[in-house]
């Protein structure tokens, strides 16, 4: 990872659910994440890099559609794609990283790889093979939800996750004493 120096000027972009940036090294991306997913891509010579955060796995297909939606995984990757053909890059030069997925109604169903969450894994997982990426790093699955920073001067990134229900099992816990 580089140890590059926060620049002078810093463009933050908040990515809601379903949207997608790609940016230089003047860019910081955040996301919140539950069941969504988000991947990131990072080119260390370049410094240009961008994040994706999807909500499904794939949409029924219309005849009328123009353009990509990023709240689809399938179509987020084409945008990625995109953004690789612009800057006359290929997947192999990029570090790429993968999180969320997670369970935010663990006692209401039982997780499984059919569920939402677990669609939008393996959607993703198998994208990124299929297009020649390496996932260098993931944080995927589980209860609760993560905060992901992404700054593309460096390629560093952030990840908090909230277990929530480990936190409701305290709170319930403090309650009773």
């Amino acid at each position: 990872m580089s140890n590059a120096a926060k620049p002078d000027f810093v463009i933050d972009i908040f990515l809601q659910p379903g949207e997608f940036y790609f940016g230089d090294h003047e860019s910081r991306i955040k996301t919140i994440l539950g069941s969504c997913v988000a991947i990131t891509m990072w080119h260390p010579r370049l410094k240009i890099g961008g994040m994706c955060h999807y909500l499904l796995p794939e949409r029924q297909k219309d005849a009328n559609q123009s353009e990509f939606d990023g709240r689809y995984a399938d179509e987020a990757m084409l945008l990625f794609l995109h953004e690789l053909i612009k800057s006359g890059t290929k997947p192999s030069d990029y570090e790429v990283k993968m999180f969320g997925g997670g369970d935010q109604f663990p006692t209401h169903s039982q997780f499984s790889q059919s569920s939402v969450p677990g669609k939008n894994i393996d959607i993703g997982i198998n994208l990124l093979k299929l297009h020649g990426f390496k996932l260098k790093a993931k944080h995927l699955g589980g209860i609760g939800y993560r905060n992901i920073i992404f700054d593309v001067w460096s390629g560093h990134i952030w990840m908090r996750h909230v277990d929530t229900q480990a936190q409701g099992k305290k709170h319930a816990k403090h309650k009773k004493n």
